[in-house]
């Protein structure tokens, strides 16, 4: 089952890796070392640039751990240093921009294919527990900001019979209007009035293999 994620998203079927991802066809870091490395790579987009001791704070880990995981993760072009930011010794790291793409077809073990679908199941987890974040702090939000928030927020789920064409042509188009509308997003990071926001959309058929619904 193939994912592609930035910061996150995911498509099936088929994988369509972005930017960085195709620097390397060894396996992704984050599926050698997955725990730190993925909550790395979900921690930079939401938090924006950080240095590995901020990081190390932020997941309860040293930042000598937290730095030896970035470098490998720059090494696969998932992350890069901040320009003109940091010190020789405090550098800020921030996610590459585009995405990666993490599937589980092709993997010569099923051991590796379990690897990639434990490495795409965190980052599911983690993105729900955003969403159940965002749900409880709105509760503890004054009315006037909660309602500049619900108002410019959504969570859609629409229950379709397509064909597996039909559901390529819905990533193709999410392809076109990611291109058209959140693309132009990136580059108004940390400019006044901006928040960080996150933008789901998942295409997935809801039976087993067997064809009985999920």
């Amino acid at each position: 089952m193939p994912h592609g994620w930035e910061g996150p998203t995911s498509g099936w079927p088929p994988a369509r890796p972005t930017t960085a991802a195709r620097a390397s066809s060894a396996r992704p870091p984050c599926e050698r070392s997955p725990t730190l490395r993925i909550r790395i790579l979900d921690l930079l987009p939401s938090h924006g640039p950080l240095t590995a001791s901020k990081l190390g704070e932020i997941v309860g880990e040293s930042s000598g751990s937290t730095s030896y995981h970035l470098r490998q993760l720059a090494k696969h072009g998932l992350v890069r240093e901040v320009e003109g930011k940091g010190t020789a010794r405090e550098r800020w790291w921030e996610r590459t921009p585009g995405g990666f793409s993490i599937s589980s077809s092709g993997k010569d073990s099923p051991a590796s294919r379990q690897t990639a679908e434990a490495v795409n199941a965190e980052f599911l987890r983690l993105r729900h527990e955003r969403v159940m974040a965002f749900l409880r702090a709105a509760q503890q939000t004054d009315e006037e900001k909660l309602e500049t928030l619900l108002g410019a927020t959504t969570f859609v789920t629409a229950n379709k019979w397509a064909t597996p064409e039909q559901m390529v042509a819905l990533v193709q188009a999410w392809d076109r209007f990611s291109a058209e509308h959140l693309e132009p997003l990136s580059s108004q990071a940390g400019e006044p009035g901006t928040l960080p926001v996150e933008v789901h959309f998942d295409v997935f058929p809801t039976v087993d293999p067997e064809g009985n619904p999920l």
